[in-house]
């Protein structure tokens, strides 16, 4: 069976249009990961994708992640409320292309429904739009979070394009 996945991609270009998340609770705090500690990134992917069909890192050696989290065009960023990890979003800031994609973004589910998602991309933009660059930009699909693309949209990020995939269903 060919399983049809809507895959869209958003971007914002200025601060002044971000609609911006403000911070629900004054304990939680984003930092950025430095030195690189890819089992973090592992982490995240694997307990934030496992509900949505996040398979592509899974067959990636430790070496793999490392190398991929020692990018140094990449920045992996966590949300602690007090010191408990909550989520996290990676950047990849494109200097050929002038550009800054959200790469991976998520919140570990046992903490939904607090307004921590609306802040974290909020953050995420104003963190990548402070690289001076053109835009900051992401890519979902229907296999995502519903609120996923709700979120994106109501910080003021556009859709600039549009696509269909097909696979097989797994």
């Amino acid at each position: 069976m060919i399983e049809k996945i809507d895959r869209f991609y958003l971007e914002i270009s200025s601060i002044e249009q971000l609609k911006e998340k403000k911070k629900p609770l004054e304990n939680l705090k984003i930092e950025l990961i430095n030195p690189e500690n890819f089992e973090l990134n592992k982490f995240f992917y694997k307990q934030i994708g496992k509900n949505y069909q996040w398979i592509d890192r899974l067959v990636w050696s430790n070496l793999t992640w490392h190398k991929y989290t020692s990018n140094k065009n990449l920045k992996t960023y966590i949300l602690k409320e007090n010191e408990d990890l909550v989520g996290y979003f990676e950047l990849i800031h494109n200097k050929d292309g002038n550009d800054c994609e959200i790469a991976y973004f998520g919140i570990l589910e046992e903490f939904f429904s607090k307004g921590f998602g609306g802040y974290l991309l909020s953050e995420a933009i104003k963190i990548g739009l402070k690289l001076k660059v053109q835009r900051v930009w992401v890519h979902t699909c229907s296999l995502d979070h519903p609120n996923a693309i709700l979120n994106y949209k109501s910080r003021g990020m556009q859709v600039f394009k549009t696509e269909v995939l097909e696979r097989r269903a797994i």
